[in-house]
C-alpha cells in the first residue's frame, strides 16, 4: 500500500497509486460500464467526483485522440480495481497511466471496487478524499467533510466554454492505423451548413453530442452557459439545444430563467443536466439521488409505447414527478428505481431526456431523439 482513500464516515480502502502523486477531495460515485473509460474520464458531467470503475480491468485499450468527451479529463479522482500497465490497440496512443499523470489526475489501483461500491449503495453518496502522501485515516476523513457537497454547488460554469464558437464535426467514420488519427474530408463527417441552425447552450458539453447534432444534418452554435436568451434568438437558431453538466440543476437559476424565455420562442431539446433544468424551467423541482445513475445499462421505459431502451447515464439528481404542471408529461421511466427520465410539454416545442442518447460510452438504442429533435425543428 502507498495510497489511501478515506470516505467523510471514515471508512478507508488502501491502494496503490498509477497516476499523478497528491491529494484530491470529490463525490466518490461509481460507473458501471464494461467499457469507455476514457469518455467517463473527460465526461465533463463528472466533475467533481471520484469515479469508481466497477468493471475490474482497466486500462486494457489505452488512450487514443478521439474518445475524449472533452479536452482533457474532468473527473476529481479515479479508482479501479486492476490497473492493466499493458495496453492493446491500434488507436491508443499512449497509456492511461501516463495520460493521467499528463493531466494530473490522482488515480489509485488495488482498490476494493465491489466492497466500495456496496457501501456507497447503502450509505449513498459522499465526500471522500485520496492522498498519496500520507496514510492519516482520520485526517484524510476530516479533509473529506471538508470538501464542499455536491447539493448547492454550481460546477456548470466552471467546465463550460467562454466563447462563441461554431461546431461542424461529425462522427468519424473510421481511423488510420498507422496514426491514430482520422483525416478531415476522408474519414471525418463535416458539415458547413446544414438544413437546421442549433444553438447548444454549454453547461458541460460532450462532443458527440455535438457529433451526433451534425450527423443528423444541423450546423451548431456553442454558447456559454449564461448566455442571455434575447442574445440566442439573436442567432436566429431553428432550435435549441440543453447540454449535460455537472453540479446542482437547482442552483443555475440563470439558465432557468433563460430557458423559460425560449419555451415557445423556439424547439428545445435538453440531456441531463438539461432535463433537469427544463424540468426547473417549467414549473418544477430536482432533489439529490441516493448514489446517483452512472454506468451504459440503464433500461428506461417509453411509456407513449412502452418500448424498453438500454442506455448510458452519468447524473445525481432528478426531476420530482409530483412537482410538475399539467402541461408537462412525462415520457419515461427508469425501470430500476421508476424515476423521471423524459418529459414533453403539452403546449411548447420542447422535450428533455435524463440519459444520454449519444452513446458515448454506450447502446446505441436511443440515437432516434435526435431525429425527434429534428422532427421538431422541421415543424416550427
Amino acid at each position: 500500500m502507498d495510497a489511501l482513500l478515506v470516505l467523510e464516515d471514515g471508512r478507508s480502502f488502501e491502494g496503490r497509486s498509477f497516476g499523478a502523486s497528491g491529494e484530491t477531495t470529490g463525490e466518490v460515485v461509481f460507473a458501471t460500464g464494461m467499457t469507455g473509460y476514457q469518455e467517463v474520464l473527460t465526461d465533463p458531467s463528472y466533475a467533481g467526483q471520484i469515479v469508481t470503475m466497477t468493471a475490474p480491468h482497466i486500462g486494457n485499450t489505452g488512450v487514443n485522440l478521439l474518445d475524449g468527451e472533452a479536452e482533457q479529463p474532468q473527473v476529481a479522482g479515479f479508482l479501479v480495481r486492476a490497473y492493466s500497465e499493458d495496453y492493446s490497440s491500434w488507436r491508443a496512443r499512449t497509456g492511461l497511466s501516463q495520460y493521467l499523470r499528463e493531466h494530473q489526475i490522482v488515480a489509485l489501483t488495488d482498490i476494493d471496487t465491489r466492497a466500495l461500491t456496496r457501501h456507497i449503495r447503502q450509505a449513498g453518496a459522499m465526500r471522500a478524499a485520496i492522498s498519496t502522501e500520507r496514510v492519516d485515516v482520520e485526517a484524510l476523513a476530516a479533509l473529506a467533510r471538508s470538501a464542499a457537497p455536491m447539493v448547492g454547488l454550481d460546477l456548470a460554469s466552471g467546465v463550460g466554454t467562454r466563447t462563441v464558437y461554431r461546431w461542424t464535426e461529425g462522427t468519424p467514420l473510421e481511423w488510420e492505423p498507422a496514426t491514430g488519427t482520422a483525416e478531415p474530408g476522408g474519414t471525418i463527417r463535416e458539415t458547413s451548413g446544414g438544413s437546421h441552425h442549433v444553438v447548444a447552450y454549454d453547461f458541460g458539453l460532450k462532443r458527440n453530442i455535438l457529433r451526433k447534432l451534425v450527423d443528423h444534418g444541423c450546423h451548431v452554435t456553442v454558447v456559454p452557459s449564461d448566455t442571455p436568451a434575447e442574445e440566442v434568438l439573436a442567432l436566429k437558431p431553428d432550435g435549441v439545444f440543453l447540454s449535460n453538466g455537472p453540479g446542482d440543476p437547482a442552483v443555475l437559476r440563470y439558465a432557468v430563467a433563460n430557458i423559460r424565455r425560449l419555451l415557445g420562442k423556439a424547439p428545445l431539446f435538453g440531456i441531463c443536466l438539461g432535463h433537469q433544468l427544463m424540468g426547473l424551467a417549467v414549473g418544477g423541482q430536482t432533489f439529490k439521488l441516493p448514489y446517483g445513475h452512472h454506468g451504459c445499462n440503464h433500461p428506461v421505459k417509453d411509456l407513449r409505447d412502452g418500448h424498453v431502451q438500454i442506455t448510458s447515464q452519468n447524473h445525481g439528481f432528478a426531476v420530482d414527478a409530483e412537482t410538475l404542471p399539467p402541461d408537462v408529461v412525462v415520457t419515461h421511466r427508469n425501470l430500476n428505481d421508476g424515476t423521471v427520465e423524459g418529459l414533453r410539454h403539452a403546449r411548447y416545442p420542447a422535450f428533455s431526456v435524463q440519459y444520454h442518447p449519444e452513446a458515448a460510452p454506450g447502446p446505441h438504442d436511443a440515437d432516434p431523439l435526435f431525429t425527434e429533435f429534428v422532427d421538431m425543428m422541421e415543424r416550427g
